[in-house]
């Protein structure tokens, strides 16, 4: 007679053990779980992706085009009759052989270095003092500041050109009401070096603002209580600014310097619209100097080359200074 065996059940299933008693396996993934991984690391690349179009479609492209150009032998009549006259490396090598090209360079440089001690120096101080000021004073000094940043280039030209007008100027009637009578009828846009005064107080007034607000929010980051030890310890107003405000404040000045390295070295508006250059071309700029080289004399092919070289430069220029900075860091290291 057959004798029926009742299965017992095992129970539930042990932690890390099956119910057969094999060991574990490799635990499968969840359907979808690569994917969705995947995707996440992807996500920054993907964000990036518009802004990165649009640079590439808006720089890029017509970085190429002028890149095209400064190859070509390119006036009017090529432009009237469509034609593409390929003149390999003559431009450049036109531009690089003509002491006019050298000489606008080095006088950009200086200009450059010049505009940018004055803006860092005094945009510093400005922004030192919006940290000691009270909550109306600072308000107030803020406002100032940020209209004169948000005012169009041309719009703050055409008033420095008003404010320093052979005749009828604010400045010429002020230093002959305080006795520098010759200075009553003076042509500030006669001589290099005056309208180069003028340029220079123009891109130093428009850009200081640029420098103090953004270091006013950086003093806002220091601790109080580093102040507080440096008291302590005797120090003054300028121990106290060597030894606890510029070592928090020296990589934003840093990095403030790259940006106005920049901004003023190629900065145009100011420089053609004061006086287009003159007199005598005499206070060209490297951007302006491209384009009267272009457009003025319409060899449109050499512009585009002292453009390129232009970029050049710049990248020399903020390559050698970001070598400067990163040395700096290694040796705080």
């Amino acid at each position: 007679m057959a004798v029926a065996t009742e299965r017992q059940d095992p129970g539930p299933a042990v932690a890390g053990v099956r119910r057969d008693g094999a060991p574990p396996g490799p635990r499968r993934p969840a359907p979808g779980a690569a994917g969705r991984a995947r995707l996440t690391g992807a996500a920054p690349y993907l964000l990036l992706l518009p802004a990165l179009a649009a640079t590439a479609l808006l720089l890029g492209w017509p970085l190429v085009k002028d890149g095209l150009l400064s190859f070509q032998n390119l006036n009017m009549r090529q432009l009237i009759q469509h034609l593409t006259e390929w003149n390999g490396v003559d431009n450049y090598r036109e531009a690089l052989t003509s002491e006019d090209f050298w000489r606008v360079t080095l006088r950009s440089v200086i200009f450059t270095a010049v505009n940018v001690v004055l803006i860092m120096l005094l945009g510093t101080l400005v922004g030192l003092l919006l940290a000691r000021l009270g909550s109306k004073m600072r308000l107030l000094l803020s406002v100032g500041l940020v209209l004169a940043w948000a005012m169009p280039t041309i719009a703050a030209t055409t008033v420095f050109q008003w404010l320093f007008a052979t005749r009828f100027g604010v400045v010429n009637w002020v230093l002959d009401a305080l006795g520098w009578h010759s200075m009553a009828h003076y042509n500030w846009t006669g001589g290099q070096f005056s309208t180069f005064f003028v340029i220079t107080v123009l891109i130093v007034w428009g850009s200081i603002p640029f420098v103090a607000i953004n270091l006013y929010a950086a003093t806002t980051t220091i601790p109080g209580e580093l102040y507080e030890a440096a008291a302590l310890d005797g120090a003054g107003g300028w121990k106290s600014f060597t030894s606890v405000t510029f070592p928090f404040l020296k990589p934003f000045l840093l990095a403030t310097t790259f940006l106005e390295v920049i901004w003023v070295f190629k900065a145009f508006a100011q420089v053609f619209a004061i006086n287009e250059g003159g007199p005598d071309r005499l206070t060209e700029t490297l951007p302006v100097y491209a384009f009267v080289e272009g457009v003025g004399n319409q060899h449109y092919g050499m512009g585009a080359a002292i453009s390129v070289l232009t970029i050049v430069v710049l990248l020399a220029l903020t390559s050698y200074y970001l070598r400067i900075v990163l040395r700096q860091e290694e040796d705080e290291l």
